[in-house]
């Protein structure tokens, strides 16, 4: 109440009355602050009335609603003592006041947006959007609204297409472009804006391009190269019985002949076969206005995807050789991924990075 926030306190001092009927701090802090703040608002109410503008009638009905719900708080705790004297709050019949300031809200609303449509661009669109949207949340019998609404809604959106430039050697199947433009759309969609990857509708006029550009693509050749290597392990062999000074075979404290574990030193050759192939896609990413035919963002776009296969035949004692190593030879070498396939296994990566650069850049499509 000191600082002047009096709704505050007079939401405090309810709670606490609520508790404590006879709390006479707060039922004194909950008369002065309501006092307060409804001969301010009266105020403030006639003022705006003076003023004579169209645009205030909201804004009188905001306070006369805030009037109205802060009453209806304060007569959950009614009726109130402090000390002996009757703390009274008139109840004030606000529906009338409301109900006129709602109706001219909403014919300023309505009206004005009317006007804003005139400029006939996208913000106007919007901005006359909004209005309407208010006047029918107000009143909501205006004759063609809805229809109001519904065109201000179509004209406002941006409408950015979004498609692939391959200036690379390497022609895509159609298959391949499709999925590199399976973004996720509707994450990116906001109110005002809708990404698109195809022109179902030739009426639809574009705002903007996200052009995904593909510079080039390197595919390296077919790659094989072999890998010897000698392994040479202990293993054990069986056991062996320990014996005495007399050759004798030793017993423990239950009797039992004394044996160890006996090893034996195994070799073998593991010839690998390494089979690799890599593919590396350069590019960018650009955002365009179409009006302008300008370039507003360009961001740079990579990938790549590896191929590698190994297979191993063994010389010697298999045995020596680690579980990982013994599965190696179960493998025989492959045929190599064709140049297009390696492409298409960029597609992932590719997508991952359009998307990501179309988050970045999302404050220039507007």
């Amino acid at each position: 109440m000191e600082s002047g926030n009096y709704d505050a306190a007079i939401t405090k001092a309810v709670e606490k009355i609520r508790k404590d009927r006879n709390d006479t701090k707060n039922i004194d802090i909950l008369d002065q602050s309501y006092k307060i703040a409804l001969e301010q608002e009266n105020e403030k109410i006639r003022l705006l009335k003076m003023e004579g503008k169209p645009q205030n009638w909201d804004q009188i009905y905001l306070i006369y609603k805030k009037m109205y719900d802060r009453q209806s708080l304060v007569r959950t705790v009614l009726p109130l003592k402090s000390g002996s004297r009757n703390v009274d709050f008139p109840y004030v019949d606000y529906m009338e006041e409301m109900i006129i300031a709602k109706n001219k809200a909403a014919d300023y609303y309505f009206a004005n947006g009317q006007q804003i449509m005139k400029n006939g661009t996208k913000d106007s669109y919007r901005q006359a959007y909004e209005e309407f949207s208010r006047a029918k949340e107000y009143v909501g019998d205006y004759e063609g609204i809805d229809k109001l609404i519904e065109e201000c809604r179509y004209m406002g959106i941006s409408r950015v297409l979004i498609k692939v430039d391959n200036r690379s050697h390497i022609n895509f199947p159609p298959e391949f472009e499709a999925d590199l433009l399976a973004l996720d759309l509707p994450r990116l969609d906001n109110q005002w804006v809708e990404y698109h990857t195809r022109q179902l509708d030739e009426n639809i006029e574009f705002d903007y391009i996200v052009s995904v550009i593909i510079k080039a693509i390197a595919v390296s050749p077919d790659n094989t190269f072999q890998k010897d290597t000698l392994i040479k392990r202990e293993i054990q062999d069986g056991f062996q019985y320990v014996l005495d000074d007399n050759g004798n075979v030793m017993k423990d404290t239950l009797g039992n002949d004394i044996k160890v574990k006996k090893y034996k030193q195994v070799q073998c050759a593991l010839i690998e076969s390494v089979q690799n192939k890599e593919c590396v896609i350069d590019g960018q990413v650009e955002i365009l206005t179409i009006n302008s035919a300008k370039v507003l963002k360009s961001d740079p776009l990579s990938a790549n995807s590896f191929f590698e296969h190994i297979s191993a035949r063994a010389i010697g004692d298999i045995e020596a050789l680690m579980p990982s190593e013994r599965e190696k030879t179960r493998s025989e070498p492959i045929p190599f991924p064709s140049d297009l396939e390696m492409v298409i296994r960029c597609s992932e990566a590719l997508k991952m990075g359009i998307r990501n650069a179309m988050q970045r850049n999302r404050r220039f499509i507007i």
